[in-house]
């Protein structure tokens, strides 16, 4: 093994009475055991805390890393480097940063048992050395920033030095350490603020990731007094917010940069900070008390959006477009951090939990669980799933409708489907430090099907799918500069939301109102059991450009499969059935794609590389013609139908209504409905009316109606619903209910988009 560096005279062992003499005095007397405890736990997180041939596969991996970042490692003091490809004289290029974060890898593979490297004294010196170089040349208390990201000084960097010093801890001078760790106190000195913006408050994920770090200096430098800080601030996050603004809401939203739904990024990294801080202080003088919300928070905005191991794209905002972010990195981290909390979660939590996660560990062939992080996550994981008490629990049905930021989920046994909108409240899609170049129609209605394929979204779609042609979308097809850094656009309209009844049936809406275009459009989409209908109306638009609907567009890797298709319908096999339900024509697109993810992300630390890559498409899309005037559209997506099925299921869906009024159709016993103004539709039982603005769900059972209402534009302060039936009496209702002789009126005002409920006798 190559040194690059020379050998330090000696290296300090376990802290003496001496040596914590030298560190900062601490505001109470707390024995070097805690400390030392709580450190202990955090780097068995990270390393294990022994090794296991079982994982023989994950550990040479770590020391592969670590064996690549020593060899290349080549100091060059005049330049100066590290790294002969990471240049530390621009701060702008966040190359300090990558090297911050390869210093991590080094200690993680020195940190690791199993390795060859394992706590290897030679290793240590070199790491020293390597953090001496750092401190001198990118990273102390007296440089200026220089305009680059603040978030590589205040969060990135503490973060990665941090790990690096708990991890080879017991090989490090601790003077020296002392020294490293003195920029946090300019850079990262207090979770709750920014120091480069002063007067930002830090929320979510930033404060989470601020808080890892703070604690971490604490226990690095034996300090209670920044440990209590940390604790503090997380303690604030774990509370629920009414908004406007970051943070999680009850309906399972999270929301950071004020606009952006970010559970499946910004929340991911939020639950994995916390889970960790949780548990690395469990036991502590510190201990985290009264996080039973944080468990809560699993469940409701994080689950929803899992489908077997894979996070949802439709909120992971513009990390899509970043290579090393796919959805199953997402999923890891999200698993990763429940595996943490099942150690001290509630038994009605850890009952739910543990088959969910041995679910998507067992069905997700395809990412399998020993790519997880960790040594010890992967134990945790091992462990689930040898434990035979414990059964495979199925895929997650339900549907969710979050208001708070225009997202509606639906899953089903075999398949899930996610619909991305946007509003005066939700921004249509977040482009910053050169990322989601080519992001501007992902919350424009943007529809996400999930089948037995799991590799559809995270096998290089984004880079290769054309981003004019997103599935749910209806586009100009004028041709778009790249996102700009932190543009924001809110669509000047209120009306995107839904509701959902019985878990099993939603209906979704918003207004279009495209940007830099005349396009205007109604769009409505319901959900059913074993199919989403889709319809949209009033499209109008007056720029000479054509207009089109895109029904669908897959990735269907490296070839195109066979293709069945009738007067109104076509079926891809292992996809899904399409049916036209209105006698539109639609336009087949078979196409092989090349890009590269360097297209779609240019960022300092996170652009991709410029490989070609290359995966063939199926596109099928309503073409509405050039300045289209009140056209509409009516399809049947129908996931893991047959193509008998697709022929035949127009006959058992009807259209009632697709106007500019109300939008709604009927099957069986449901009926399903958007009144986008007061109006009437005409159903096989009777006249349905809404005096106002609402979404509309009515399941009859004999002589008794469950209802679900909402008003998304959230204009209304009530809504009077009068059923095709005479109403007799309430059984049940939610608050704000109530029958008005033969109706039943609904107030909405204040209820933020959410839905009120009803079980009405007929």
């Amino acid at each position: 093994m190559i040194h690059p560096l020379s050998r330090r005279s000696a290296l300090l062992g376990a802290a003496t009475v001496a040596g914590l003499a030298l560190w900062d005095r601490p505001a109470e007397a707390i024995s070097t055991a805690a400390f030392d405890a709580a450190r202990e736990r955090w780097v068995g997180l990270l390393a294990g805390g022994s090794y296991d041939p079982a994982y023989n596969e994950k550990t040479q991996a770590i020391e592969g890393s670590a064996n690549a970042v020593l060899r290349k490692l080549k100091p060059a003091p005049g330049r100066p480097s590290l790294w002969p490809d990471l240049p530390l004289g621009d701060p702008r290029t966040g190359n300090f940063n990558r090297a911050y974060n390869r210093m991590r890898t080094l200690a993680l593979g020195w940190a690791t048992p199993g390795t060859a490297m394992h706590r290897d004294e030679r290793v240590a010196e070199t790491a020293a050395r390597a953090l001496d170089f750092l401190y001198e040349h990118a990273y102390h208390e007296d440089l200026d920033r220089r305009d680059s990201n603040w978030y590589w000084w205040e969060i990135g960097v503490p973060r990665a030095l941090t790990d690096t010093c708990a991890l080879m801890y017991d090989g490090l001078p601790k003077n020296d350490l002392k020294r490293w760790l003195r920029p946090l106190r300019r850079w990262c000195p207090d979770p709750e603020r920014r120091v480069s913006h002063p007067g930002v408050v830090e929320t979510g994920a930033n404060r989470a990731g601020k808080a890892m770090a703070v604690a971490m200096r604490g226990l690095l430098t034996h300090d209670a007094r920044l440990i209590k800080r940390a604790r503090n601030a997380v303690g604030d996050l774990l509370r629920t917010t009414r908004g406007p603004g970051d943070g999680f809401y009850r309906d399972g939203s999270f929301i950071q940069h004020d606009i952006y739904p970010y559970n499946g990024s910004y929340g991911v990294d939020y639950l994995e900070s916390v889970a960790k801080l949780i548990a690395m202080l469990a036991s502590s003088p510190w201990e985290i008390r009264d996080i039973g919300n944080v468990y809560d928070l699993v469940d409701r905005s994080f689950v929803p959006f899992m489908v077997d191991g894979l996070m949802m794209d439709c909120v992971r905002g513009r990390q899509i477009s970043v290579q090393g972010h796919r959805d199953y990195h997402s999923g890891q981290k999200t698993v990763e951090a429940i595996l943490t909390l099942l150690e001290a979660a509630p038994e009605g939590h850890a009952r739910r939990w543990k088959p969910l996660v041995k679910g998507w560990l067992t069905r997700n062939q395809a990412i399998p669980y020993d790519t997880l992080a960790s040594p010890a996550s992967i134990a945790k994981a091992n462990a689930l799933l040898q434990d035979l008490s414990v059964p495979v629990g199925p895929r997650t049905t339900g549907t969710w409708v979050f208001a708070d930021m225009d997202r509606v989920v639906h899953h089903r046994p075999t398949w899930s489907y996610a619909i991305a909108m946007s509003s005066q409240r939700i921004g249509t899609a977040e482009a910053m430090n050169e990322e989601n170049l080519r992001g501007w129609y992902t919350g424009d209605g943007m529809t996400y099907l999930y089948t037995g394929d799991l590799t559809h979204w995270n096998d290089d779609l984004w880079p290769t799918i054309d981003p004019y042609r997103l599935p749910g979308t209806t586009v100009d097809t004028r041709r778009r500069a790249k996102l700009r850094h932190g543009k924001r656009r809110l669509p000047p309209t209120p009306w995107a939301g839904g509701v959902a009844l019985d878990g099993e049936y939603g209906v979704a809406a918003m207004k279009l109102i495209a940007d830099g275009s005349s396009l205007r459009a109604k769009k409505a989409w319901f959900l059913l059991d074993d199919a989403v209908i889709a319809l949209g109306t009033g499209i109008t638009a007056s720029d000479g450009r054509r207009v089109e609907t895109v029904v669908d567009n897959r990735n269907t890797h490296d070839g195109h499969p066979p293709l069945t298709r009738g007067d109104d319908w076509i079926h891809l096999p292992g996809v899904a059935g399409y049916a036209l339900l209105d006698g539109a024509d639609a336009k087949v697109i078979r196409k092989k794609r090349t890009g590269r993810w360097r297209d779609i992300d240019t960022g300092a630390t996170t652009g991709g590389d410029t490989t070609p890559v290359t995966r063939h498409y199926t596109t099928i899309l309503i073409d509405h013609g050039v300045d289209p005037r009140k056209k509409r559209y009516a399809y049947a997506v129908l996931p893991d139908a047959s193509s008998a099925q697709t022929e035949t299921y127009g006959r058992r869906v009807k259209i009632l209504a697709n106007s500019g009024t109300v939008q709604a159709i009927s099957r069986d016993d449901l009926l399903a409905a958007v009144f986008w103004r007061a109006g009437t539709v005409k159903t096989p039982d009777g006249p349905l009316t809404a005096d106002g603005p609402c979404t509309l769900l009515i399941r009859r059972d004999h002589q008794q109606v469950r209802l679900a209402v909402s008003d998304p534009s959230r204009t209304a302060d009530e809504v009077k619903i009068s059923l095709p039936w005479p109403v007799k009496s309430l059984k049940e209702k939610s608050r704000g209910v109530r029958k008005s002789k033969k109706s039943v009126k609904v107030e909405v005002g204040g209820s933020r988009g959410h839905a009120r409920t009803a079980v009405v006798r007929i």
